[in-house]
């Protein structure tokens, strides 16, 4: 029987989850706390705590995906306590971040890209992705995931949305539906040591995909904010000093992944149903 094993099953773990449930998979994986490990359990997840995996739970898995990002001073955690535990045979992936590519001034990146990091915590996930290759694990480099209960209609609605104004930024993004489906072609298609763009065909401002999210949620249109004027934690103006356009064209020719949600129009409908 196939079974997939997750370490660290969050927003993007469970929708994969879910999809590989579908697919007639087992799937365990490991979860922050006991209160979510009972939850997984209810969905008929085999969920344990990450210093609590059985031996023989990992040695039966066909498949294996980390989501876990590295740690300063420990790096990748899954290679660091289970490496040697891993199943030879098993399929193995890895979710990264498009973020490895660091700023390219609006130009186009693709998978043969040079990885511009720009800061240790970038640095530490490219790092972890070449341990993963290594050892012939796939690397998905995913763009600003986006889905239910977690996008713009909702921080609209809730009151959290703003419009920066910082001319020509854009950025990529993805429907963790579409992450899903990504990784499940990749589970049944190996190739080895590749690493894929997971992002949608449209990268675009931040500002335009708020604007849309009003329309949706039925409210005016917030005003932009000039970007010097607006007050962001470190992490954010981290995330809008690198400029890049994402190019997914790999998943489509290797993988034949067909995006249900090509654009941020279609995804925020469908989560605005």
């Amino acid at each position: 029987m196939r079974s997939l094993f997750i370490f660290g099953i969050g927003y993007s773990g469970q929708e994969i989850a879910r999809a590989a449930k579908q697919q007639g998979y087992a799937v365990a994986g490991t979860c922050r706390d006991a209160g979510k490990c009972e939850m997984l359990k209810g969905h008929g997840i085999d969920a344990y705590r990450f210093d609590q995996v059985p031996s023989s739970v990992l040695a039966a898995a066909t498949h294996v995906l980390n989501s876990i990002p590295p740690q300063e001073g420990v790096g990748d955690l899954v290679l660091a306590q289970y490496g040697k535990l891993l199943p030879e045979d098993a399929w193995l992936g890895y979710l990264s971040t498009t973020g490895v590519y660091g700023d390219w001034s609006g130009a186009w990146v693709d998978e043969q890209s040079e990885l511009r990091a720009g800061n240790a915590r970038l640095e530490r996930r490219v790092a972890a992705e070449g341990q993963w290759q290594k050892l012939g694990g796939h690397v998905f480099r995913l763009a600003g995931i986006y889905g239910p209960g977690r996008n713009a209609v909702e921080d609209v609605r809730a009151g959290e949305a703003r419009r920066l104004d910082k001319p020509g930024q854009v950025f990529s993004r993805i429907h963790v539906v579409d992450i899903a489906q990504t990784v499940l072609a990749s589970m049944v298609q190996p190739h080895p040591g590749a690493a894929y763009n997971v992002c949608d065909d449209e990268p675009a401002p931040a500002s335009d995909v708020v604007a849309y999210a009003c329309e949706l949620a039925g409210v005016p249109i917030l005003p932009l904010i000039p970007f010097a004027q607006a007050q962001m934690s470190p992490m954010a103006r981290e995330f809008y000093s690198a400029n890049r356009r994402v190019n997914n064209l790999k998943i489509k020719e290797e993988l034949g992944v067909v995006l249900r949600y090509p654009t941020y129009r279609e995804g925020l409908r469908a989560v605005n149903l």
